[in-house]
């Protein structure tokens, strides 16, 4: 199956519960041009941030398979280069659903499936 590149443009959001009863939460940011911005949070069940990385790369859309390399991370407030020589700097998924709302996808290796949701950023036409 194949999917339109432009359909995952724009901002995604994933909140869930980890198996250690943390509440996670992803925020994406894939733009036109190929790059992406992804931050992670872990928060406690009291709501403290126990973990939080902030990720930059390049991404992209072939047919049903998504995929991205990270380039940069963010660590106290200043982003530093990655190692691109390590393999899990470069991640590869099955695309299960994508449409103007859902952004469904399965990693290759891990067969772990994720799902994000559109962030609206307009809520009214004024």
């Amino acid at each position: 199956m194949n999917f339109d590149r432009k359909s995952l443009i724009g901002s995604w959001y994933r909140s869930e519960i980890n198996n250690e009863n943390q509440h996670e939460t992803e925020y994406a940011e894939m733009t036109a041009d190929g790059v992406y911005e992804f931050s992670f949070t872990v928060h406690s069940q009291s709501g403290d941030v126990i973990q939080q990385s902030i990720e930059v790369g390049d991404w992209g859309l072939v047919g049903d398979i998504h995929f991205t390399i990270a380039k940069n991370e963010l660590f106290e407030q200043e982003y530093f280069a990655v190692d691109l020589t390590k393999p899990d700097n470069y991640h590869a998924y099955k695309v299960l659903e994508l449409n103007s709302q859902t952004f469904k996808y399965q990693h290759i290796v891990s067969n772990e499936v994720f799902i994000l949701k559109r962030v609206i950023d307009k809520i009214a036409h004024c």
